[in-house]
């Protein structure tokens, strides 16, 4: 489990690392192309590091597409639309909003530590007065005065490329959340390897 006070990663399962590497060596090969064949796991580690370390955009690195990462990630809302800008990382299935405000009991931990203690509690009382009478006008007050730091959990899948992408653009992100999420990135099996030492920028 990765935790900070922003966000908590667990869950983490990667598949095809192996295999991708062994792939990577395709193009200079002429035959007996299988990653079920003999394979020098030690030299396709090494090509591949190499491989994955080009700068994003020259497809050398195009291997890391079949390394899949799937993940669940607990974090702000502020964080959401942010991730949903990457092609390549899917939602599998996330907590709703509207279903936890409504049912959840909102501790502390439901929330960004930098939400106003006066914000966490309106949103207590009006989850309280929408239990009372739940009408519309009532449920609509609720879902609309929630904090962008109210957290959500979501199971992800996405690939060692995506990370990649989102770790050169995000390293150093003014929001403390993406800065942790590429330190979980770096804590990854291989990739982390790759992005500590230095990868080629275009």
């Amino acid at each position: 489990m990765f935790e900070t006070e922003n966000i908590s990663i667990g869950g983490v399962r990667v598949y095809g690392l192996n295999e991708s590497m062994a792939a990577s060596g395709y193009p200079m090969k002429t035959s007996g192309m299988s990653v079920d064949g003999e394979c020098d796991m030690e030299r396709a580690e090494s090509r591949a590091s190499k491989l994955a370390a080009t700068a994003i955009g020259t497809g050398h690195d195009n291997f890391l597409n079949g390394i899949v990462v799937q993940f669940d990630l607990t974090a702000p809302v502020q964080m959401w639309p942010e991730i949903q800008r990457y092609h390549f990382i899917d939602f599998v299935s996330s907590g709703s909003k509207m279903h936890g405000l409504v049912k959840d009991e909102l501790t502390d931990e439901s929330f960004d530590p930098r939400v106003f203690e006066s914000v966490k509690q309106k949103v207590r009382d009006l989850q309280k007065e929408y239990a009372a009478d739940p009408s519309e006008e009532l449920f609509l007050e609720l879902l609309m005065n929630c904090p962008l730091g109210y957290k959500l959990t979501a199971r992800m899948t996405t690939n060692f490329r995506q990370l990649k992408t989102i770790y050169m653009q995000r390293k150093n992100h003014r929001l403390p959340h993406w800065k942790d999420f590429c330190r979980w990135i770096e804590s990854l099996d291989f990739l982390g390897e790759v992005l500590k030492n230095e990868v080629q920028t275009v």
